[in-house]
């Protein structure tokens, strides 16, 4: 199982260690690419932080950030499970997970990145801004920069399991399955079920959903559950006590949706 998360936008920051080991990266086919962005990156907040600003889509408040990114190559790095920070990472709670658990996760959790392409949650890397949506001046849109490296190196990553896409659309444009990995990949969508002058009405959660997506990878890790087609997903997560609809695309080859429905969103 090889399960595609979004990173945060917000990151931890601090701690101790040492800096930046590019070539010590999960994918290292995915090293030039990464070695590019980053230079791009650092030059340009190191050089002009106004520019930076507005390219970063960053607010006055957020200025450090582009400090921090001019700094990448001498900042401390630590794994990226405890880098990324927020709403989806909360619910996951990598940090609590039992060791069975934590094994699972560092072997099964990919997060894709607009700076690295996509790193294990043991990767060590710094604290940096910079979204799959920029568009820096020497390399153009991220999400169209990254597509030719990972489309190189992450049919081998899917091995021959279920892939368990959970990433939001940006991220996705970097990466689409094709051909038989499709067939193995299943999407999530989370429902909001309602009761509304007695009749149940669904609306598509969003902020929320990350939580929902959180919680059920962790489920799974606890649950040391190892699906390995979008089925027998269904299956496990049923088991789990989600509710989960949706079945095997229409057309041969293509990624299964699956929609999880709550009744409570937090």
């Amino acid at each position: 199982m090889l399960v595609l998360l979004p990173p945060s936008e917000g990151k931890a920051a601090g701690g101790s260690g040492a800096p930046l080991e590019l070539g010590a990266l999960s994918l290292p086919g995915l090293d030039p690419a990464r070695s590019a962005v980053l230079e791009e990156l650092v030059g340009l907040c190191a050089a002009d932080e106004s520019k930076a600003r507005e390219v970063l889509c960053l607010s006055e408040g957020l200025r450090g950030e582009v400090t921090k990114n001019a700094e990448l190559r001498s900042a401390v790095a630590r794994p990226a499970g405890e880098i990324y920070t927020g709403v989806l990472y909360d619910a996951l709670g990598l940090a609590g997970l039992d060791p069975a658990a934590r094994a699972l996760a560092e072997q099964s959790l990919l997060v894709f990145s607009g700076l690295w392409g996509a790193v294990r949650i043991t990767d060590r890397i710094p604290s940096y801004r910079c979204s799959m949506g920029v568009r820096l001046p020497g390399l153009g849109p991220l999400g169209a920069y990254w597509r030719t490296p990972l489309a190189e190196v992450m049919p081998r990553a899917a091995a021959e399991g279920l892939v368990l896409d959970l990433r939001s659309s940006a991220y996705a444009s970097a990466w689409r399955p094709r051909g038989e990995v499709a067939a193995r990949t299943a999407t999530v969508r989370v429902l909001h079920a309602q009761v509304v002058d007695g009749v149940e009405k669904r609306s598509v959660v969003s902020h929320f959903n990350k939580a929902t997506k959180g919680r059920l990878v962790r489920d799974l890790l606890l649950a040391g559950a190892v699906p390995g087609t979008p089925a027998e997903l269904v299956t496990a997560l049923r088991d789990l006590g989600h509710v989960v609809e949706g079945g095997a695309p229409a057309r041969a080859g293509a990624a299964w949706s699956l929609d999880v429905v709550v009744t409570h969103i937090h």
